[in-house]
């Protein structure tokens, strides 16, 4: 009888230990959303070409421990045919984020910015959010966010290439939204 108590109370201690881990956030998953749009669904005409080209209202939580940045990038894999795409095309690049973050408000410009984000080279050869435009067909559009151990430096508005390749190494997680839109 005695052995089995040595036995279960290390068991039960270390179960224990995970449960409160568990409860304090430490398995949680980090996650991206916006009240704009769900996941996998219509993104608002307002946040298109076709409405006030704005951008949509961000949202993250279960941000990794020693993030110390973020990155934010849109894109759309459709380009320019979804039943033929050719390639991604870029709608938004923003990096340096501070860790403080845990949301961009909708309709973001550059002098609304977080202090110390900056923007990066969309397609359009601009900074800033060029909403969903598509010519054809139904598009998806990622939102993608980073969570990096590092700030990066001044990268002096780079392509999402150029950025991701100053990411290289450095990504926490990364989690994703998907909006759809269709003209």
């Amino acid at each position: 009888m005695k052995l089995t108590h040595l036995i279960l109370l290390p068991v039960l201690f270390f179960a224990f230990t995970i449960f409160a881990y568990m409860g304090k956030g430490g398995c949680e998953a980090m996650e991206l959303n916006s009240p704009n749009f769900q996941h996998e669904t219509e993104i608002p005409k307002k946040h298109t070409c076709d409405g006030a080209d704005i951008s949509p209202a961000l949202q993250w939580s279960g941000v990794p421990e020693g993030t110390q940045s973020f990155v934010l990038i849109v894109d759309d894999p459709d380009a320019p045919d979804p039943a033929n795409p050719k390639m991604t095309w870029v709608h938004w690049v923003l990096y340096n984020i501070p860790a403080s973050s845990t949301a961009l408000p909708e309709g973001l410009t550059a002098t609304d910015l977080p202090k110390g984000a900056l923007n990066g080279i969309n397609d359009w050869k601009q900074t800033g959010f060029g909403g969903p435009c598509p010519p054809i067909g139904t598009h998806r559009y990622f939102h993608k966010l980073y969570a990096l151990d590092v700030v990066l430096t001044d990268l002096k508005s780079p392509t999402k290439k150029e950025l991701e390749q100053a990411m290289n190494g450095h990504v926490l997680e990364k989690t994703e939204l998907v909006g759809l839109y269709h003209r």
